[in-house]
């Protein structure tokens, strides 16, 4: 009886350190989400070629390849999405191409896959703000 109880004593401990890392790490996602902030980059000024950029934000992470030429964005390629369930929000790819812009809409249900994705395009363009 009393190494039953040992054991679960020493699983109620493991348990604890366990879930103390997990919300450490959930706080400090959520920190990082919040403080995402986007450039004002005049993509008619950006020199053809193609840049690439990437964010992390530690639960979700993404990481683009953009084509500029002729002062539009020509292409956007998610080269990696790590999103946990998020990934209904790779569709933001295409609507940044047609709008021609960062700032569109995130996907609803993937606000924070769309965040990302959005940062990692911003910080692919020169002129951007990096965090």
């Amino acid at each position: 009886m009393k190494n039953w109880l040992k054991a679960i004593n020493v699983a109620v401990i493991i348990a604890a350190i366990f879930g103390g890392i997990f919300l450490r790490d959930l706080n400090s996602y959520r920190q990082m989400i919040e403080g995402i902030t986007f450039s004002k980059v005049d993509i008619g000024v950006v020199p053809d070629g193609t840049y690439n950029g990437e964010y992390d934000a530690g639960m979700i992470y993404a990481r683009v390849s953009v084509v500029v030429k002729d002062g539009e964005i020509t292409t956007i390629k998610l080269l990696e999405h790590k999103n946990g369930r998020g990934a209904a929000a790779e569709k933001i790819i295409n609507e940044m191409v047609r709008m021609q812009t960062i700032d569109v809409d995130a996907v609803s249900g993937a606000t924070n896959s769309s965040k990302v994705i959005k940062k990692a395009v911003d910080n692919a363009l020169p002129g951007s703000i990096q965090k």
